[in-house]
């Protein structure tokens, strides 16, 4: 059911910003999937050859969902919103579907029956992830984004009409049979989870009835609802339409990435700090640099493999990792945001100016690298006392010992005074001291 690509096949529709910028990037594949492909964005797919086929053809409308379990996205979803992207650079048409109403039932999951949230709180969730998803596609032009939810067209649906219009082509054996059932078995499974499939089939079969989709992708974990959205399509109304899925992205040793320390990584800054989601993306191993870069940026084939070779060779210059930070964060942050936080990490190991650094990006820079607070007023502690509270020193007389060795500074400036007693006089923006030890070592003191 492609439809006819109403401009020239170099992806963009014509006059639009983004085709301006990447005019040149998209002429480089011929067929979008061989890109997604050499990212390593497709763990499963539908006939392989039928889909190809299918993206080569026109402007293919295609979907991918997000269910509101949480008040905001985080990296798992941020690898399904770049490959929307990519998609619609290529010529493709989004529609981008917030679960309302699977949201109030949640995917099964191995660890066991999710919370259900109340109806309120899944319809706040759903509308800060539509802002949220709205700031990554294009949503004017021949081939706009478009956002739907689905309970749009399960509210209003009667019991009686689901089971048979729907429930109707779901053989309990083949639902049995999903890996995530096989393993809720024992443990328990309410039939509320069992039947999630058949909502999110629904939403293919519905969305293929009324805007002509195609093809819908998601993550791997997916891929049970993916494929029963497919046989949907075919056994209801005779269609023939297409699925991927995206790889997890795991860390070198196998374990999920998405967690920090203080929990999952969110793409919301007041969940997460811009400085936190940029320190992320600037530590990841060596041995996953090549691969983030290729699903997470938009740099073309031969910028990676000049980064991933210049990596290789000198990997204490963490160029890999510099450039992935710097690019995801603007992705999602923005790119004044992102220079603030390079200037940061800059000024914070005596690079730039710490006075010239807003007290929020400051406060977020030294949470992320460890922070005490400490008395302002005439209590007030001491350079070693704050050595030592700061988890710099050891004791008083560690702390004595690297001001006299030349090795302790406050706010990059170094400290010859053992018995100096910091105030208010010496605060940054938002009441903050930076110490450091030596070149690596720092902290921050919030004077309080």
């Amino acid at each position: 059911m492609g439809q006819t690509c109403p401009w020239p096949r170099d992806g963009h529709p014509p006059g639009s910003d983004r085709a301006r910028e990447r005019g040149s990037r998209l002429s480089t594949h011929a067929n979008v999937l061989d890109d997604l492909e050499w990212r390593g964005l497709v763990a499963d797919s539908t006939d392989r050859d039928a889909l190809h086929e299918h993206l080569g053809t026109g402007s293919v409308r295609y979907y991918v969902g997000f269910d509101p379990t949480a008040p905001s996205l985080h990296l798992g979803n941020l690898v399904q919103i770049l490959t929307a992207r990519r998609l619609q650079e290529a010529g493709h048409t989004p529609y981008l579907l917030v679960g309302g109403a699977t949201g109030l039932i949640g995917d099964p999951r191995d660890s066991g029956e999710r919370t259900l949230n109340s109806a309120d709180t899944v319809k706040e969730w759903v509308e800060r992830l539509r802002a949220q998803l709205e700031r990554f596609l294009d949503f004017d032009g021949p081939n706009a984004a478009t956002m739907v939810n689905n309970h749009d067209w399960t509210a209003s649906l009667s019991t009686i009409d689901f089971l048979r219009d729907i429930g109707k082509h779901f053989p309990v054996n083949r639902m049995l049979a999903r890996e995530t059932v096989k393993r809720r078995l024992e443990s328990g499974i309410s039939f509320t989870e069992f039947s999630y499939v058949l909502l999110q089939s629904m939403d293919y079969l519905n969305l293929y009835r009324d805007h002509g989709i195609t093809l819908q992708f998601g993550g791997s974990d997916q891929w049970g609802n993916l494929t029963g959205g497919v046989d949907l399509v075919r056994r209801a109304d005779g269609g023939h339409v297409h699925a991927f899925s995206t790889p997890l992205i795991t860390k070198a040793d196998g374990t999920k990435y998405g967690k920090s320390e203080g929990g999952a990584l969110w793409l919301d800054p007041e969940m997460l700090s811009p400085y936190a989601f940029y320190q992320f993306w600037l530590n990841v191993e060596d041995a996953k640099v090549g691969e983030l870069l290729r699903v997470f940026t938009f740099l073309e084939h031969d910028e990676i493999e000049a980064l991933e070779a210049e990596s290789a060779e000198k990997p204490y210059l963490r160029l890999g990792q510099k450039a992935l930070a710097a690019h995801v964060t603007t992705l999602v942050h923005g790119a004044e945001e992102t220079a603030r936080i390079e200037a940061a990490s800059a000024a914070l190991f005596g690079g730039g100016d710490l006075t010239a650094l807003p007290g929020t990006t400051l406060a977020a820079a030294l949470r992320e690298a460890g922070a005490v607070t400490a008395p302002a007023g005439e209590d007030r502690w001491g350079i070693v006392d704050l050595f030592v509270a700061a988890g710099l020193a050891k004791s008083k007389g560690e702390a004595r010992r690297t001001v006299g060795e030349g090795g302790a500074y406050l706010n990059n400036e170094r400290v010859t005074d053992p018995d100096l007693v910091p105030g208010p006089e010496h605060a940054l923006d938002g009441g903050w001291l930076v110490l450091r030890r030596g070149k690596k070592n720092l902290a921050g003191v919030e004077l309080v």
